[in-house]
């Protein structure tokens, strides 16, 4: 039974795979088909444009942050349903964690995953100079299963048949189509308020006239055929999918257009091993459920709400009582900044958040952190008990502590050197980073093990 998946892959960073991607994703639902969308790498703000488009959530394949049995797992568990998959890439093909191999890349989530690659290439300012850079690719790694070029950035249809002839005739892959040049159509910028606009249905218009351009000009029932596929092996025993347990723990995430960056398995994961996912809005002042016994509150724009969050003193306070009491709580990112004292935006506005951490965050203009990080525990943080996750930091804010002595969550190893980061209060544990569960399965049984303790001793006092 052959199987459809597609790796959308690019030259270089900018040439259009998002715009591409989701054209197509947009196209091939106008055909009748499901689509399931997937991102690689640790990006969120992608997959919330598949999951907006083809009304699935999309999901990261990230062979630095998982197992390669894991890529296949997640690949082969958000595929079920779906008639075709399709996997934007990141950067261009063969950049990812190391210069002098594949690891980390979109090259090697298509061999992982064996998966068929349609390689975008910029074709701007060139007509057979194209076929040397697709023969490159080529010849880097014969791994890699490319079937097929799309040429981006063209001039006109007389200057697409000169590459298609080139490309076609040098490097035997069918070139299945083009996109103008001076296409006007430009996706929205990755701004903070996206995920928002997304969720509003803003981009909806968008999404449709997109998948009206990319069928004009590239050919979609070609692209269909090239995207056949083989299906993978299954290593069922290590699925992080594995039946539910009973339900013995309530879990509250907080999911609403301020918090929202929370990868599919987390969650997933949470529920299987005996979790029931409560979702509530800090944004409509929601408060916790009187029957909680943990909180994650992920990434996300708190800045970008934080005059709203700053006035909603039901949800501020639900929680600070609720961590008082000893709640074990995750705060990523988006989180960490909420359970903080304040926030001071780039306009230099000052808003109070929920005051379970001392100290302030400061917005600034450029990133303070990007990149992954092999994360382990400090301070005795019950989360990384003995163990190492993975994720990444991606963030344009400070934390500033008003004590002399931080009692840090997290040791992070990056590629520019080691850092403590977060803060450890009690059961509070939050940071910058983003964990990806799936990297080490061992902190979904802690963090429920915490949370059954918590139930336990509630049930004491009572």
């Amino acid at each position: 039974m052959q199987q459809k998946r597609l790796v959308i892959a690019g030259t270089g960073s900018g040439v259009g795979k998002t715009t591409l991607t989701i054209g197509l994703m947009s196209a091939l639902i106008k055909r009748g088909l499901i689509v399931q969308g997937f991102k690689c790498g640790p990006d969120y703000i992608d997959p919330s444009y598949h999951t907006a488009v083809t009304k699935r959530a999309s999901r990261n394949l990230d062979s630095w942050m998982l197992s390669h049995d894991h890529v296949i797992d997640i690949l082969h568990h958000g595929s079920i349903g779906a008639d075709i998959s399709i996997i934007e890439g990141v950067m261009g093909f063969f950049d990812g964690k190391n210069p002098e191999t594949n690891e980390g890349s979109t090259a090697e989530i298509s061999i992982i995953t064996k998966s068929p690659v349609l390689l975008v290439v910029n074709c701007e300012s060139m007509a057979r100079s194209a076929a040397a850079i697709v023969k490159g690719f080529q010849l880097l790694s014969d791994r890699p299963n490319i079937v097929g070029v799309i040429a981006n950035k063209v001039g006109s249809e007389g200057h697409y048949q000169l590459v298609k002839k080139a490309i076609e005739k040098e490097c035997l892959v069918p070139v299945v189509g083009y996109l103008k040049r001076e296409l006007d159509i430009e996706i929205p910028e990755r701004h903070l308020g996206l995920i928002p606009s997304i969720e509003r249905g803003d981009l909806d218009h968008f999404f449709h006239t997109l998948g009206d351009i990319v069928s004009e000009t590239i050919d979609i029932q070609k692209l269909v055929e090239l995207a056949a596929a083989d299906p993978l092996p299954l290593n069922e025993g290590s699925s992080l999918f594995k039946t539910k347990d009973e339900q013995v723990v309530k879990i509250a995430v907080a999911k609403d257009a301020a918090f929202n960056f929370y990868y599919p398995e987390n969650l997933e994961m949470l529920a299987s091993k005996g979790a029931e996912i409560v979702y509530f809005s800090p944004l409509d002042d929601e408060e916790l459920p009187s029957d909680t016994d943990g909180l994650y509150i992920g990434g996300g724009f708190p800045e970008e709400f934080a005059q709203q969050l700053e006035k909603n003193q039901k949800a501020k306070h639900s929680i600070k009582m609720f961590i008082e009491q000893g709640l074990p709580t995750l705060a990523e990112c988006g989180g960490f900044m909420y359970l903080t004292e304040s926030i001071r935006t780039t306009e230099m506005k000052t808003y109070q958040m929920a005051g379970v951490i001392p100290g302030k965050v400061h917005m600034q203009k450029t990133l303070a952190a990007l990149g992954y990080r092999e994360i382990s525990g400090q301070n005795d943080n019950y989360l990384l008990k003995n163990i190492v996750a993975k994720g990444h930091e991606f963030h344009y804010s400070t934390y500033e502590s008003t004590e002399d002595n931080v009692p840090y969550a997290y040791e992070t190893k990056g590629l520019r050197g080691i850092k403590k980061e977060g803060y450890l209060l009690e059961n509070v544990v939050a940071g910058y980073t983003h964990f990806h569960f799936g990297s080490n399965p061992d902190m979904v049984d802690n963090l429920i093990g915490k949370c059954l303790e918590y139930k336990q001793n509630r049930g004491n006092h009572h």
